[in-house]
């Protein structure tokens, strides 16, 4: 059977970045993110869902994200779900899903302050490359048939 393991989740900086480093040196972020959804109900309210998701980004992206990103900042990420499993300090078995993040956009927007936004960049983990420029217009508005 085969199987697939992508999310995209657009949203808000829960907290600053925390940086770390592995016994190999290789950086590790995690941070966390908050997505709203807002709907009307059957008698006409408001309503407000806000999700909280653990993410983490691994090498130059978690670099990145850990000098350009702080609380409140928006971000697009895209990722695949992980599951994690540990032994608490009273000996419980505890569990929690993650984002490991597998590539990212900066998105503009207000909040926390930070550094630049740069908009339109983004960060392909398979490149491992430096942020990239996506073409916001490439098809000339003469050849667009409506």
């Amino acid at each position: 059977m085969a199987s697939y393991n992508k999310i995209l989740l657009m949203g808000n900086l829960t907290r600053d970045p925390q940086l770390s480093y592995t016994p190999n040196q290789t950086a590790v972020v995690d941070f966390g993110l908050a997505t709203n959804r807002k709907w009307k109900d059957q008698s006409g309210s408001q309503r407000e869902e806000v999700c909280f998701v653990d993410c983490r980004a691994f090498g130059r992206m978690a670099e990145n994200i850990n000098k350009y990103m702080n609380k409140g900042r928006p971000i697009l990420i895209e990722g695949r779900l992980t599951y994690d499993t540990w032994t608490a300090q009273d000996g419980t078995k505890r569990s929690r899903h993650r984002v490991t993040v597998e590539s990212f956009t900066f998105l503009p927007g207000t909040g926390g302050g930070g550094g630049p936004a740069p908009g339109n960049q983004g960060y392909d983990a398979e490149a491992g490359g430096p942020p990239r420029t996506r073409p916001t217009n490439t098809i000339p508005d003469d050849d667009i048939p409506f």
